[in-house]
């Protein structure tokens, strides 16, 4: 790993460029927290790995990144969602093109935790990604990278969830496929670079799958659901901003006057929550439900996560007695309610809330077009943003292979086993016949002479993989 200049970081005194200059600090918007963890006593625990204990999550059980008590399913009905997951993502290319709003039932009651991580392949289209880039992502490994993000992305690398099992130690396994990845990205799209909320979000991935399908996931996110995040200007998460703050005053007349009134700039309270769909900002139960959701319906339940937290937080007269002032209100977005991030009360406001891909589209035309009147062309030529699944792969048809599990345990080369009932009808066919069962002309004996589909049988999806326990396709090992 690159070595890191130290004392010009991000959440450095010296780091005071503006919000159109630079991605490198958020803080200026309003993201103080994105620079502000990963102290050293903050990584190291405060304790040996025996003395540590995590929650359910992954989380230093004590940290403030803990859960508290959690609403726990049923582990009767957490097996019977398993079950009905597993015949979706087995079936995946029917379902989705004959029963996504069904896909969408599903996730929006939340995925099962030991198959989050190949859903979220499968609804973002990453899946069929790597299929279709087989190699590239070792290949972008092997190259050494642009030393000027590769300092950035060092630096940014303990800030990230420190008190997570993955990402506690620095220089440990965490930290180095966080720096693959987000290196990859760099090399993948060298226009775009690295932009510092990025690595939240590929350390969110990584949590529930390997580097390779995570680097894929990334892509996906940049491209398809949230395009020109991250690029050089911010413009396109400017632009989100005055959509939101547009659908906030039909949501929430109240809120929507307050903060006018105050003159608070969306862009201030919304960079951080949009830009890492949340990650920094809710429960992490909470965050698991949002993205679930978000992956198979896309950037529309950012802005109703977005829009709820606003309406339940500056939405009535008395909730606005304590934020009389700017500093009191953006402290109070800066503090939310534990009541409005709770995981059931905040889905089930998402899912209720009536914001739809059309109203985001149209209010983006408007948008884009006030934006043309004061600031000319938008710099960053972003392609057009798919809301969702069913739009990936509507644009991006998959195949079938690329949809095929494929296993992380390889059987080794040799003969394949005879099962013993081929055996005795082999030698009763022999006596019969009085021809040696390994003559040339002898099949389904593993022989040298065997046919090549009996030692190599195609017909099963468990003799496909050329790797064993690799990052290409370990799916089973994220079950």
């Amino acid at each position: 790993m690159a070595k890191s200049r130290g004392g010009g970081g991000p959440g450095s005194p010296g780091s005071t460029r503006g919000l159109a200059g630079t991605r490198e600090s958020l803080a200026e918007a309003g993201g103080d927290e994105l620079s502000s963890l990963g102290s050293d006593s903050e990584v190291n625990g405060g304790g040996g790995p025996e003395e540590r204990r995590v929650d359910k999550f992954g989380f230093i059980v004590g940290s403030r990144s803990a859960e508290g008590p959690l609403e726990e399913v049923p582990l009767e009905v957490l097996r019977q969602r398993e079950s009905k997951w597993l015949d979706m993502l087995n079936n995946w290319d029917k379902w989705m093109a004959k029963k996504h709003k069904k896909i969408r039932l599903r996730c929006q009651k939340g995925i099962p935790p030991s198959l989050r991580g190949r859903a979220w392949q499968y609804l973002s289209g990453s899946k069929v990604k790597l299929e279709q880039n087989i190699g590239k992502f070792d290949e972008l490994d092997l190259l050494p990278g642009e030393p000027k993000w590769l300092d950035v992305i060092e630096r940014d690398l303990h800030r990230q969830f420190p008190f997570h099992e993955m990402f506690v130690s620095r220089g440990g396994h965490g930290q180095q496929d966080l720096f693959r990845v987000l290196k990859a990205y760099t090399l993948y799209r060298p226009e775009e670079g690295y932009c510092q909320a990025q690595a939240p979000i590929a350390a969110v991935l990584l949590m529930h799958m390997p580097a390779e399908q995570a680097f894929w996931c990334l892509v996906q996110i940049c491209e398809k659901y949230l395009p020109g995040y991250y690029s050089e200007k911010l413009e396109a998460i400017q632009l989100d901003g005055q959509i939101l703050f547009s659908l906030l005053h039909k949501v929430s007349p109240v809120a929507y006057k307050h903060l006018s009134k105050q003159k608070i700039d969306p862009i201030l309270y919304m960079t951080e929550w949009f830009m890492c769909a949340f990650s920094r900002t809710l429960p992490w139960s909470s965050v698991l439900r949002v993205w679930d959701m978000f992956f198979c319906e896309g950037v529309k339940i950012i802005f109703r996560v977005g829009l709820v937290l606003l309406k339940h937080t500056l939405g009535s007269s008395d909730k606005l007695k304590s934020c009389q002032g700017q500093y009191e209100t953006m402290e109070r977005l800066r503090a939310l309610s534990p009541k409005i991030m709770q995981e059931t009360f905040l889905v089930q406001e998402v899912i209720e809330l009536p914001v739809t891909e059309r109203q985001i589209e149209r209010e983006h035309l408007i948008q884009l077009k006030k934006w043309r009147e004061t600031h000319g062309e938008l710099q960053c030529k972003s392609p057009p943003r798919l809301h969702g699944a069913k739009a990936i792969s509507e644009a991006e048809p998959p195949t079938r292979k690329a949809l095929e599990p494929v296993p992380s345990i390889i059987v080794p080369p040799g003969p394949a086993p005879v099962p013993k009932a081929r055996k005795s009808k082999e030698k009763n066919r022999e006596k019969s016949s009085g021809s040696p069962a390994n003559g040339p002309g002898a099949e389904g004996n593993g022989a040298p002479g065997a046919a090549p589909e009996l030692l190599h049988p195609q017909v099963s999806p468990h003799h496909q993989s050329k790797e064993s326990l690799c990052s290409r396709e370990s799916e089973d090992t994220y079950l």
